[in-house]
């Protein structure tokens, strides 16, 4: 896989291993300021990061009307979902300026877009690569809309089951040429003791392309831990100050402590544990080369995740068609792959616009 000329993880013909990709996740850190998210770009080269990532949302395309705030949202003071997120975007041509001043430092700009509809405007903007969050392993229509751009992608699986991650690899596979998958856990901050580095493994078996790890815990080191386990890729929140008010400010790295993360993690005794000259410590944040869904990440799969959701008032009775339907948090409805399967089919009961479409709603039979 690479993104621009840059080689990731191992390289197909020669074995030879690139060193590991440092992704300064902005997200929303830049609390909706094109100005301070310019700044954020020039302190993540400085810090040594090989990309940035920001997030593409519109407030009325990602959350219907049954969506709630996560647990660590409404710790970090955040009160209605909506309000939240219409402070925190950014326009197409905000990041445009950020993908430039990204080039300019000699830095990749990566997005994820959260719906389907920003795809085409993320296209025309030039970033790098497309990255997928966590929840949106199981949409289906999404992932589909970012292999057609033929563009890297990198997928993240917090919060995923190994099924669910296996299911993504069967739908991804003809791009797995330029498709990275990273282990993640969903919960801001992450104990070390949740840190699930191991996972990787399990993984890797399924997914014959790089892994990679998405980083939330606190620590400094974490990254190196994950890069000797053999991480192609890092991603780690950056932010210009923990104190911050936001959702996400104090589970990131500050610049000095990012600057210090990624010369850990690419420091030469790491590559030489990778390549196994040297023994591996114990470390609790690497725990079992298995992946499962852990208790602490349960409230954001259920309220982050996007399900089926009626585009309008629909009745009883009424045969679904594509247009009655669209993508949207929360999880607590059919999700996302379900919806070819689900055109055609009756509804036993009315659906109110912007509420999720459930199961129950239907009848057994298509029309």
């Amino acid at each position: 896989m690479r993104i621009g000329t840059r080689q990731i993880g191992a390289d197909e013909s020669s074995g030879a291993l690139a060193p590991v990709y440092i992704i300064a996740e902005l997200g929303v850190n830049h609390d909706g300021s094109v100005e301070r998210a310019l700044e954020m770009t020039d302190a993540a080269a400085e810090a040594g990061a090989d990309a940035i990532k920001l997030q593409l949302f519109r407030a009325e395309l990602l959350m219907s009307r049954a969506s709630r705030l996560a647990t660590y949202q409404a710790a970090a003071g955040e009160r209605d979902p909506v309000a939240m997120l219409r402070r925190l975007e950014l326009s197409i041509g905000d990041m445009g300026r950020i993908v430039d001043r990204s080039h300019a430092r000699g830095m990749h700009a990566i997005v994820t877009p959260f719906s389907v509809e920003l795809v085409e405007a993320a296209e025309r903007v030039g970033f790098d690569a497309f990255k997928t969050a966590s929840p949106d392993i199981i949409h289906k229509p999404l992932l589909d809309r970012l292999v057609r751009t033929g563009k890297p992608l990198i997928v993240s699986t917090g919060a995923a089951t190994m099924d669910e991650v296996e299911r993504a690899a069967g739908w991804l596979g003809p791009a797995r040429e330029r498709t990275a998958f990273l282990q993640c856990v969903s919960s801001y901050p992450t104990r070390d003791a949740d840190a699930s580095i191991g996972a990787m493994a399990a993984i890797a078996r399924v997914w014959r392309g790089p892994v990679g790890y998405s980083d939330h815990t606190t620590g400094v080191d974490t990254g190196a831990v994950a890069a000797v386990r053999g991480a192609a890729i890092l991603e780690k929140h950056f932010t210009w100050s923990k104190r911050a008010a936001g959702p996400d400010h104090a589970a990131s790295l500050e610049p000095a402590e990012f600057r210090a993360y990624a010369t850990l993690a690419r420091d030469e005794s790491v590559m030489k544990a990778w390549m196994g000259s040297v023994p591996l410590p114990p470390d609790p944040r690497i725990g079992p080369e298995e992946k499962r869904v852990l208790p602490c990440e349960m409230d954001v799969r259920r309220l982050s995740r996007q399900s089926l959701v009626a585009a309008r008032d629909l009745p009883a009775g009424h045969a679904l068609r594509p247009e009655d339907l669209t993508i949207k948090r929360p999880g607590t409805g059919l999700e996302p792959f379900h919806l070819e399967e689900v055109i055609g089919r009756r509804l036993r009961r009315a659906v109110e616009a912007d509420m999720p479409l459930e199961g129950s709603a239907l009848e057994g039979v298509a029309a």
